[in-house]
């Protein structure tokens, strides 16, 4: 038996041909959608990034007991379970996060492996020197930012791109193992993800008169741009999806040249998708999981059942790639896995589940049927309690600092921790859901998701639904409380919360704060909050008002922010109204004294 994985990261459906973006120059997707089964009701779970890809290893959702880090000890892992029945698997990628403090657990999981450089802001090629950087509409300079420009100057070349350089290293496992038997290739690359790096040849299919300043690279916030700016970062996204689609042809050219149609199954599948403007946001993580962000595409070939051309109806989701593989190979699923094998899906559509649970840690939790779409939001404006539940205490890019594990505790295993017990951290999130209220659509008749729902008999249904995954993960009794949910019993009325919540879903649909609202000064919410915590009381107030903004990750990202761009990035840290009481403080604080 034999398999091949392409994984594409950011993949946005709704730019894709097969599923009605007839404007996207993608003719290696067309072809692709006319030799497997299409699925068109595939819900990611876990966000953002490594969250996706722990789902992929354990086949069990991540985000209720933590949020990005690495596998955990006690953590079932697909390609090593893989590994262990004598089944080869080899990773090549170009994805840099398999190899930071968050995420670096899992490309040892396979049997070989590759990596790539350079993709965003990778520490990739050292230069003290800085490097020439346009004029560009872009809020976040850091490190990463600076780190990105070093790096173009090496990838003149699309031969020289990691993109191509992983599929050349993904061709050539095929080229040489493709008369052997018994392994699992994985090609995957961080495009289309942000930055929206392309060439001019694959530019050229999205011809548009720009002359700004450079855009590939939106922040995750509110859209503040013109609509010209928009469209224009929208084509540089779609031109990197073109190359991408080049890359997918050269695979299924692989395919055909070396007969692998009949003794291989093909996987096509990406961890989420992003939101390019829609509902007025850039990114993924701040807003709402909305369907352009949490709706992904699916493509499976299976030569058992040898579907192709065929849509797929039934809800599946990212937990159950994991398990299609190990069945594939004939290797049993572990008790804790929660997905299920695809096979008889892909045959004639069989579902295997009533539900998809999805959502980022600290942000809402959300449950589809794979019409209705209810995303829970906390029930109280701290969003809390809130903990981490890990024995791996790392952020993205760094471990968690001692501020943070100073009230750690250990507490009793889950029931997929193996007996084994954890450690109990305060959590924080990027973003309040409170903020944005809790929502429900209609996918049949608002598949733009603008028109939210106010419907006390389907909220208690979805409620109820909702519950009842949560109870099947095993979540903490802390996200019960978080989100007004009952951990044992049935859900009431009195639990719903759409109704009471709409105020606020009403006024984050307001414009952001203006800059020119707020008083200026040395001191004051339009300088970076690295010039703030340098001035013990500047400092003084912000904790004042938000500790949680100097205590957590968030801090180590934000420090080169004014509070106004935090404030635009990560609704309902710092509301408007807080924002004006930080103003005030501030701007009372006597800066002509010495400190």
């Amino acid at each position: 038996m034999k398999a091949v994985m392409v994984m594409f990261d950011t993949l946005n459906r709704r730019f894709l041909p097969p599923y009605g973006a007839d404007w996207i120059h993608a003719p290696n997707f067309w072809r692709l959608a006319a030799r497997t089964a299409t699925f068109d009701t595939c819900y990611a779970g876990s966000m953002p990034c490594m969250p996706a890809r722990r789902e992929l290893h354990t086949g069990r959702y991540n985000f209720l007991h933590r949020g990005w880090g690495p596998l955990e000890p006690f953590d079932d892992s697909v390609p090593e379970l893989l590994g262990k029945q004598g089944i080869h698997t080899h990773l090549a990628t170009d994805h840099p996060h398999y190899w930071e403090d968050g995420g670096a657990t899992y490309h040892g999981r396979f049997r070989t492996y590759e990596f790539f450089r350079g993709q965003e802001g990778d520490p990739w090629k050292g230069q003290v020197a800085d490097p020439d950087i346009p004029e560009a509409d872009r809020v976040r300079r850091d490190h990463v930012w600076r780190q990105d420009w070093v790096n173009r100057q090496h990838l003149a070349s699309e031969e020289e791109h990691p993109q191509t350089r992983t599929f050349d290293a993904g061709l050539e496992f095929l080229h040489t193992n493709h008369a052997a038997d018994d392994w699992f290739l994985q090609i995957e690359t961080f495009d289309p993800h942000e930055p929206f790096f392309s060439y001019e040849r694959h530019k050229r299919h999205y011809p548009h008169a720009y002359d700004g300043p450079h855009f590939d690279w939106p922040d995750y916030k509110r859209v503040q741009e013109t609509a010209e700016q928009t469209e224009h970062a929208r084509l540089e996204y779609a031109a990197l999806l073109t190359m991408c689609d080049q890359s997918l042809g050269r695979v299924l050219d692989a395919m055909d040249e070396l007969d692998l149609w009949d003794d291989t199954l093909l996987i096509v599948n990406t961890d989420h998708g992003l939101l390019l403007g829609e509902h007025e946001w850039w990114g993924k993580g701040v807003a709402p999981w909305y369907d352009e962000t949490i709706h992904t595409p699916l493509f499976v070939w299976d030569p058992r059942s040898r579907v192709q051309g065929e849509r797929r109806e039934a809800l599946v989701q990212t937990v159950d790639i994991g398990p299609t593989l190990l069945e594939y190979f004939g290797v049993d699923r572990t008790p804790d896995m929660q997905g299920h094998p695809l096979r008889r899906t892909v045959a004639d559509d069989t579902p295997v589940r009533e539900a998809g649970l999805f959502g980022g840690f600290g942000g809402h939790v959300s449950v589809t049927d794979g019409r209705y779409v209810y995303m829970r939001a906390c029930a109280n404006p701290y969003n809390q309690p809130l903990h981490e539940h890990t024995l791996m205490p790392t952020h993205m890019r760094g471990f968690f600092t001692p501020a943070e594990l100073k009230n750690a505790e250990l507490v009793p295993p889950f029931s997929f921790t193996k007996d084994v017990p954890l450690l109990k951290v305060p959590g924080h999130a990027l973003s309040n859901p409170y903020s944005f209220g809790t929502l429900l659509f209609d996918l049949h008749t608002d598949p733009g998701q603008e028109h939210p729902l106010l419907d006390d008999a389907l909220e208690l249904r979805m409620a109820t639904l909702l519950t009842e995954q949560l109870r099947a993960a095993d979540a903490p009794l802390g996200q019960y409380e978080r989100l007004g949910l009952p951990p044992t019993g049935p859900v009431t009325p009195e639990h719903l919360l759409a109704r009471t919540q709409k105020p606020q879903a009403d006024a984050v649909l307001q414009p952001p704060a203006r800059p020119e609202d707020f008083p200026t000064g040395p001191l004051s919410v339009h300088v970076p909050l690295r010039n703030l915590i340098a001035h013990p009381e500047a400092e003084a107030v912000v904790r004042a008002h938000f500790a949680a903004l100097l205590d957590g990750p968030f801090a180590q990202r934000a420090v080169n922010l004014s509070l106004l761009q935090i404030a635009a990035i990560a609704v309902g840290l710092l509301p408007t109204d807080r924002l004006r009481e930080i103003a005030a403080r501030l701007s009372e604080i006597d800066t002509t004294t010495p400190k």
